[in-house]
């Protein structure tokens, strides 16, 4: 958890857009820039997992720091548009490497030790500080800035980038049975992680199941424009986002709990989460708000179940490729999120409500894909045959 608070304490998040803007870069070149980082992670994502699981997940997870960290050189040492699109596309690499490398890490971690049921808990609570972690990186970011302006905030970057890589340096990584003495390619392992997850029957459900309610979080994007349609002050709605972050990071942080429920209260769970978000919809109001944080705290304990029954589910040596190729399928079905915004006419009383409307439609896979249960009694060893 320490791990992934430190991962998020980079005090550039708050302030690198303001950045490339009083660069002089215009809207057009920032825009270009997001994409750039975008399709760089989405490129990379799938085969990033196929190399943590051929080479080492501990390995990926620190080579990803010091990619970011370098990445965060360029930006300030050369703060213009070149150096900023070297810099995205190393931080794409970065995410990617890190995206399916570790949480199949701490999956494999607990399993060694027979802890292969606390999963959910564990993840919940690092979903969690990443959340938490928001309030003291903003003001973090806001005193250096006023101290020494970019470069001071860009050093400091580098350096948290730089202790998390070396935190991550200290994780246990339990055995895997690997032959060395044919050792199987990384384009083979990729291969065979991205067969697993689309052609074995129950584990596929699963993805899909992970990787649409991964996509709902692109819901959170919005939070801003329902908070300014809806009638808070402008110096208001970092506060209101804020509180919705909190929201979030204690539906997180019950995840553990919410794995004990019955396969039938997660959908069920996800549903109500939809209703709130179209409650908030139609009432359009800043008391409204409350409702769309009950409702992203609902779905973030389910998407931490999610990604935990996708664990559980996964056996084998490709168990980062196949989280990778689930992480893959988070950014395409946000997609839909992003096309009902749009589609609602772009405000937050139509976009909300279509988004609520996606959220309805992703129930039934759901419902499907999360019919795996915890691990009764201890995790067999990494490799062997997970139960449910």
């Amino acid at each position: 958890m320490g791990w992934a608070a430190l991962s998020e304490l980079v005090p550039y998040y708050p302030l690198y857009a303001l950045l490339f803007l009083d660069t002089g870069l215009s809207g057009a070149q920032v825009s270009v820039l997001f994409a750039l980082w975008s399709v760089t992670g989405f490129v990379t994502e799938v085969p990033a997992g196929a190399l943590a699981d051929r080479w080492s997940r501990r390995g990926v997870v620190v080579l990803a720091g010091v990619l970011q960290a370098a990445g965060f050189v360029f930006w300030t040492a050369a703060p213009a548009l070149w150096a900023f699109a070297v810099g995205f596309v190393v931080w794409g690499v970065s995410g990617a490497l890190v995206s399916g490398a570790a949480e199949a890490l701490v999956y494999d971690g607990l399993a060694d030790v027979g802890a292969a049921s606390s999963y959910a808990r564990v993840y919940g609570w690092m979903t969690s500080a990443e959340l938490l972690v928001q309030i003291p990186t903003a003001v973090a970011a806001s005193l250096l800035f006023a101290v020494g302006g970019y470069a001071l905030v860009g050093w400091a970057s580098v350096a948290v980038c730089l202790a998390a890589a070396a935190l991550a340096l200290r994780f246990p990584e339990a055995p895997r049975a690997v032959d060395d003495d044919e050792p199987e390619p990384v384009l083979a392992t990729l291969r065979a992680g991205v067969t697993e997850a689309v052609r074995t029957p129950g584990l596929r459900t699963v993805v899909l199941a992970a990787a649409l309610v991964g996509g709902l979080d692109a819901v959170e994007e919005y939070f801003p424009v329902m908070a300014g349609d809806w009638g808070v002050p402008t110096a208001a709605v970092p506060f209101a986002v804020l509180a919705m972050a909190l929201a979030g990071a204690a539906g997180a942080a019950l995840a553990g709990r919410a794995e004990r429920l019955p396969s039938s209260a997660l959908p069920a769970a996800l549903a109500a989460s939809g209703v709130l978000l179209l409650t908030a919809a139609v009432w359009a109001r800043p008391a409204a708000l409350a409702a769309v944080a009950v409702s992203y705290g609902l779905y973030l304990a389910v998407l931490v179940v999610a990604e935990a029954r996708l664990q559980h589910r996964i056996t084998g040596p490709h168990r980062a490729t196949i989280t990778s190729v689930a992480g893959l399928g988070v950014e395409l079905s946000s997609l839909p999120v992003f096309a009902a915004w749009a589609l609602g006419g772009g405000t937050a009383l139509g976009g909300a409500g279509a988004v609520a409307v996606v959220f309805l439609v992703v129930v039934p896979v759901v419902a499907a894909g999360l019919r795996v249960r915890v691990p009764a009694g201890p995790a067999e060893p990494v490799g062997g045959t997970a139960t449910g």
